[in-house]
């Protein structure tokens, strides 16, 4: 069965900038503070140059606004929380089902050996080496000019069908240019890891990496 890819589915401040205003940005606790420090400034304000009602009203207005920023984040921490476990239910179902992520080891099944590759634009030509554990290329296969996007490629395994350690390489040229597109691998699902921020996937051949590292379902 070919790899399948149809599956994949600090702001800056307005107004006067004062010591009030400062001490209301770096401390999260500090809006009593922020507005005892604005009355005695304008109970000891200069007579003669008075703060006017835009100054006043800039610098309420700022720690209005760091007070929501705060209110904001804490509401978005929590939904990111909750959204780790939801993805963590969900991504449970995943263990002992293959996946398609980022990597060159070649699958080999049934005599046949399985791989894919992410191209980010059009190739005249592709190449697919076959490399042996130490490194060596054992063979090699022109698959002829390719558009842009994921594709998968069988080789015929033979006699390395029992052999688990082959890896392969990709190259594109387009014109005079030559690249290497991203390999892709199909691994299988052993374990889920919600250790951390980040949920990660504990693979078969490719160890750990991140859910978002997932190109396609198998």
């Amino acid at each position: 069965m070919a790899i399948d890819f149809s599956t994949l589915n600090k702001p800056a401040g307005t107004g006067t900038s004062s010591s009030s205003g400062s001490l209301a940005a770096d401390d999260p606790g500090s809006q009593d503070r922020f507005l005892k420090l604005l009355i005695t400034q304008i109970q000891n304000q200069d007579p003669l140059s008075p703060m006017d009602n835009a100054q006043v009203t800039s610098q309420i207005a700022q720690i209005n606004t760091v007070s929501g920023i705060q209110q904001l984040n804490t509401t978005v921490q929590g939904l990111a929380g909750q959204f780790t476990q939801l993805q963590a239910l969900q991504s449970a179902s995943l263990v002992g089902r293959d996946v398609v992520v980022p990597g060159n080891v070649l699958d080999i099944n049934g005599g046949i050996g399985q791989g894919g590759f992410e191209l980010s634009g059009p190739a005249d030509a592709v190449k697919v080496d076959v490399l042996s554990p130490s490194g060596q290329v054992i063979d090699s296969m022109a698959l002829g000019a390719i558009g842009s996007g994921s594709h998968s490629f069988n080789w015929p395994a033979g006699d390395a069908t029992n052999d688990s350690g082959l890896r392969f390489r990709v190259t594109a040229t387009n014109g005079s240019v030559t690249s290497n597109p991203t390999p892709l691998m199909r691994d299988r699902v052993n374990a889920i890891n919600t250790s951390g921020s980040v949920l990660n996937l504990e693979l078969q051949n490719a160890g750990s990496v991140p859910y978002s590292s997932v190109r396609a379902l198998n």
